[in-house]
């Protein structure tokens, strides 16, 4: 399917691996031009090859801590022209309320709740003022299925969903769109890790880790791509009468019961 996507330009952040590498391929095989931004210059020049091996278009990239909101503004200025922005950098720590202290609780929202909305502050502004463009914010399924023991990630999804539907619900009046999309357990290097030192604990064997994926939805994570291609057309005038809400992929896993 043709999105007319082509000629666009996307600006991604954590955008070097994962859920932010997918959503900026998918984009790419549209014809969209790519800004991709993640902290780590080297993972950066990783991902524009293997994306330029594969399809012609623009790629511009920036390694900033947008934990900083300097390199925001900084973003904005280099970049107050793109069509598409999608938020995605962060990850936030696992624990309950006394494995995360607040150190590292403030460190973790800087980046993923208060990056997020620093990002949408400054290029909303820029979009609102050409009357067109979509952000799309990459949340989580823990902001819907509440989890102590992943308390500062479930706070600061649920933050981010009604941030997202508060700014979204109105951006119609100024020609743009903001969507949200909360991936499930998602099959990145962060997850696999993740439960390759729940397999070592449980079996004495981190090689073991697909097993603990059995009672996910369909027995297994969804993929990267999965998400991606929501990204492509949540980003394409095809969804243009989506805005302010929030899309779950997820396999139906906030419906079931506990799987880890």
């Amino acid at each position: 399917m043709d999105l007319h996507l082509r000629g666009r330009t996307a600006l991604i952040t954590g955008a070097s691996k994962g859920i932010g590498f997918a959503s900026a391929e998918c984009l790419a095989a549209e014809g969209v031009n790519l800004v991709i931004v993640s902290r780590t210059q080297a993972d950066l020049d990783a991902a524009r090859g293997r994306i330029a091996a594969r399809h012609n278009v623009g790629i511009q990239v920036h390694a900033y801590d947008l934990s900083d909101s300097r390199n925001v503004d900084r973003l904005a200025a280099e970049h107050p022209d793109i069509d598409i922005l999608v938020n995605n950098a962060g990850a936030i720590p696992g624990g309950d309320l006394w494995g995360v202290d607040e150190q590292r609780w403030r460190e973790a929202w800087d980046l993923k709740v208060f990056g997020y909305i620093n990002m949408c502050r400054r290029f909303y502004t820029e979009m609102k003022s050409r009357g067109h463009g979509v952000i799309i914010n990459i949340l989580g399924m823990a902001g819907e299925k509440m989890d102590r023991g992943y308390i500062a990630g479930s706070t600061g999804n649920a933050a981010l969903m009604a941030f997202t539907k508060a700014l979204g619900g109105s951006a119609g009046d100024d020609g743009l769109r903001v969507v949200g999309i909360n991936p499930g357990a998602i099959a990145t290097d962060r997850l696999i890790t993740i439960m390759k030192g729940r397999a070592k604990d449980r079996f004495g064997d981190e090689n073991r880790w697909q097993e603990l994926m059995q009672p996910l939805p369909m027995g297994r994570a969804g993929k990267p791509e999965e998400i991606g291609v929501m990204v492509a057309l949540l980003a394409s005038d095809l969804s243009a009468y989506t805005s302010g809400t929030i899309i779950t992929i997820d396999g139906g896993a906030a419906n079931r019961g506990p799987m880890f």
